[in-house]
This record gives structure tokens, C-alpha cells and sequence, in this order.
């Protein structure tokens, strides 16, 4: 397929959105809509992409970084007009084919526009309609098809018969067409408009399917016998539907390959996550971009886990994970923060309220509670005990902490750094470590313990007296 090229039309400005950004930014799962037709074209075989934008299209621009072409649509004038905007990139796919998609309809599968394009190929079509049959057609152009099955026109809602309104195939609004042809077509219809005159124009693929038609050219139209390929969203309610039947797909898709799931309620799972078998993922719990997590895990309940990378056998109750890879046989929680660059070890444990920033930490490490490690590189087997610290910033500048292997960090430590403690090495409770601590040594850093005699009989007596 690698002649072949898709454009997007994605120019909506989503009025109702009642947004500062273009509709086809609006998230399903946390993902753009048009980063879901992106994703489809592209994991259909089709990675020429030409983006037709309007409503703040720089923001769009920025978005991909320039990884896809983009023409802007000024006026929006209709399908067939945005169409016309990108015939430049179309001239440079012939002869080959080109996918329409809309960068509002999230929902349609890449398996869906594959198998379209063979049946697009098989039948020598000119142009390929891809339609569903849903429960409720009103405001999608109608599939109308001859006795013999074949697509005799699509009728928009506004122009069709009753006895047309009740047919229940309409169209999704995602094509495939002869590129050579569909160039030839969008004259055609502007020679129709020009005849007729008419002064309020506007442009529709739909018109340009006519025309093939009226030529004598195979259009046809294939059936997805899946109705959520047509849903898109103009408003907030409607995104909130997408969002819901994108969940239970995900969902769905999760469970049938092995991952527990015992209640759903508050799980959303990112389409682009990877989770292997055997893994349980617990009430609350959202798992969110390219995230990673291996077999035999608990995940939650009440977990985020963002971009990061899980090993096997972990266990997060009530973690948030954002950008960083925990490892094998880890045990976390409850309320632990893991921050972006961090890498926990194989086997660490962590109990409540602790916190890491940008720090590495070694192998069956044990931070038990109420610890802050930030920009920390730590070994494996040492063990912090509660209310410990990194003082990694002074106001100006970050510098790291570093901790040897089984080295014993006393409660209430604070490690400022940058320091050192060595293999081995412990610090006695209380301590405020400023300097390096040497392998097998013990370091204090605390004020000798002072008591003073009947001081409060004398300093606090109205204490004394009740």
C-alpha cells in the first residue's frame, strides 16, 4: 500500500465543543480524536498523511511536529471543497489510491479500512463507501442501494424520501477512491455547480461519488457491520459517548486476552497501553498513554500509571507512576508518587506516603513510609527508615545524593546534597548528613541531648499547677 495516500479532514472548529481548541484535539481515553484516524490509517499500511486543517491550525501543526503534511481549509465549504485543498498531494499519489477519513470519527478500526481497501481492490472499484447500519440513522446520508445490491446514490437527510429515511445503512464517511478518478470527479462537480448557477456553494464527497456513478464507474459501497464506526462528536455529551464505548472496547479487548478485571467501575485503560495475562487491574485504577505492564501484576485499586514501564509480579496499591519503569517484583503503597526519570528496582518495597523524583533505586531496596528521594542514585539492599529525605535543591541548583549498597539510612535523615554515603554505611537517626560518609562507617550529625532539671516548674508553672 505504499502508493497509496489518505487525507484527513479535520477543519471543524467545534463550536460546541465551547473549546479554544480545534474539535479534533477533544480526547477519547486521554488521546486525540485524530490521533486515533492517524493511528488507524497508519496501522492500516498507510503512512503518506495530508491533514486538511482550518480553526486554529497552527496548534494542529504543532501537535504532529510536522510529521504529516497539512493544507488549510479558509472557508469551510463542504467535504468535497476540503478535498480540493489537498489535490496537490492527491496528483503526487497517482496512479494509486486515497483514504478519506474524518479526524472526528475516532472509532473506526484499522481492520476495518484494510479489509474495505481489498474489497475496494478485488471489485476494480473507482471509489469505496464505507457504511454501518445503526439503530437510529436520522442526520447520516442514507446508503441506497438497486434490487441487485449495488449503490445506486447516498441521500442526505434533509433531501430524502420517507421511504429513504427508513433505510438504516448510511454513510461513515470514510472512503477509498482511485486518486486519478477522484481528482477528475471534484471537477465534475464544479462544472455541476457552475451549470446550476448556484450562488450558496458547497462541495460534498457524496457529489463526487454522483459523478462516478454517472459516469459509469464502479462505486460501491462496503458494509462494516460495526455501527461505531460512524459516531463522532460535536458537543461534550457526544464525546462523553465515545469515551464510554471506546472504554468498554479497551476494556473488552484487555479481558479476552487474559487481564482480570473484576469491576470496571473507574477503570480507563489508553488504547495504545499493553498489558500481558494474568495481570488484575482493580477498581479506580487509569492507565494512561504508552504504558507497559507485564504478568502477573495488581494495579490499584485507585492507581494512575502514565507512559511508564511495569515488570512482572507488581504489586501498586494506590501509586502514581508517571514516566518511569518499576520493576520486577516490586510492592508499592498505599500513596506513593513516582515522578518522570525515576527506575525502581527489582524486589523494592515501599509503604505509604513516599515519594521519588528523578532517582534510581537499586535492587530489594525497602523505603518503608513518609520518605522523599529526589535526584538520588541509590544501590541495592539499603533500607530508609520513616521520615527520611534528599535535600536535592538549594534555591539555585539540583544535585545528586548518592547511597551504596545495603547502606542503613536512620530515621528522620536528611541527606543534603550533593553527599555521599558509602557500602555498607549507616547514619544514625535524626542525623543531617552534609558530608560524605565512608564504607562500614557510622555517621552522627545530630546536637548532644541536653536536659535541664525542673524546667518546667520553673519556666511553664501554670502547666505545673493543673
Amino acid at each position: 500500500m505504499s502508493s497509496n495516500c489518505a487525507v484527513i479532514l479535520a477543519a471543524g472548529q467545534g463550536t460546541r465543543m465551547k473549546s479554544s481548541k480545534p474539535k479534533v484535539l477533544a480526547e477519547v481515553l486521554f488521546k486525540p480524536m485524530i490521533d486515533w484516524v492517524t493511528d488507524a490509517a497508519v496501522n492500516a499500511g498507510v503512512e503518506d498523511i495530508c491533514l486538511v486543517t482550518g480553526f486554529k491550525h497552527e496548534m494542529i501543526d504543532e501537535h504532529f511536529g510536522g510529521r504529516f503534511k497539512t493544507v488549510e481549509q479558509a472557508e469551510l465549504l463542504g467535504t468535497g471543497h476540503a478535498i480540493m485543498q489537498a489535490k496537490d498531494f492527491i496528483k503526487e499519489h497517482i496512479p494509486g489510491n486515497v483514504l478519506v477519513l474524518n479526524g472526528d470519527a475516532p472509532l473506526i478500526p484499522a481492520e476495518t479500512l484494510k479489509a474495505a481497501f481489498d474489497f475496494h481492490m478485488a471489485g476494480n472499484n473507482a471509489a469505496t463507501v464505507i457504511s454501518a447500519k445503526v439503530a437510529d440513522p436520522f442526520g447520516y446520508g442514507r446508503i441506497i442501494r438497486s434490487r441487485d445490491g449495488k449503490l445506486k446514490k447516498i441521500v442526505e437527510e434533509k433531501e430524502a424520501t420517507q421511504t429513504e429515511k427508513i433505510v438504516n445503512e448510511v454513510n461513515s464517511g470514510a472512503y477509498w477512491f482511485s486518486s486519478s478518478v477522484l481528482l477528475e470527479s471534484l471537477e465534475g462537480i464544479i462544472e455541476k455547480h457552475d451549470k446550476k448557477n448556484d450562488k450558496a456553494i458547497e462541495y460534498h464527497l457524496t457529489d463526487a461519488v454522483e459523478v462516478i456513478l454517472e459516469k459509469g464507474l464502479n462505486a460501491v459501497a462496503y458494509d462494516a457491520s460495526s455501527p461505531d464506526i460512524v459516531l463522532g462528536a460535536n458537543d461534550r455529551v457526544q464525546l462523553q459517548l465515545l469515551n464510554d464505548i471506546a472504554r468498554r472496547n479497551i476494556l473488552k479487548k484487555h479481558m479476552l486476552n487474559g487481564v482480570s478485571i473484576p469491576c470496571a467501575d473507574g477503570v480507563i485503560i489508553s488504547p495504545d497501553a499493553k498489558i500481558k495475562a494474568d495481570t488484575e487491574i482493580l477498581p479506580g485504577t487509569i492507565i494512561k498513554g504508552k504504558s507497559v505492564i507485564g504478568a502477573n501484576c495488581d494495579i490499584g485499586p485507585n492507581s494512575i500509571i502514565e507512559d511508564s514501564v511495569i515488570g512482572d509480579n507488581v504489586s501498586l496499591n494506590s501509586v502514581q507512576c508517571y514516566s518511569a519503569e518499576i520493576k520486577n517484583g516490586a510492592h508499592m503503597g498505599p500513596f506513593v508518587r513516582v515522578r518522570p526519570g525515576s527506575v525502581i528496582g527489582e524486589g523494592v518495597k515501599v509503604g505509604n506516603f513516599v515519594e521519588f523524583k528523578n532517582s534510581v533505586i537499586g535492587d530489594h531496596t525497602s523505603v518503608a513510609h513518609l520518605t522523599y528521594i529526589g535526584d538520588s542514585d541509590v544501590g541495592s539492599g539499603v533500607n530508609f527508615g520513616c521520615g527520611c529525605a534528599t535535600a536535592n535543591y538549594d534555591g539555585k541548583s539540583k544535585a545528586r545524593t548518592r547511597v551504596g549498597n545495603n547502606a542503613f539510612i536512620g530515621c528522620d535523615t536528611c541527606l543534603v546534597a550533593p553527599v555521599q554515603v558509602g557500602d555498607n554505611a549507616y547514619t544514625a537517626a535524626g542525623s543531617v548528613i552534609t558530608e560524605d560518609v565512608p564504607d562500614n562507617a557510622l555517621a552522627i550529625a545530630r546536637s548532644k541531648e541536653s536536659v535541664k532539671k525542673d524546667w518546667v516548674k520553673k519556666k511553664k508553672p501554670y502547666r505545673w499547677q493543673k
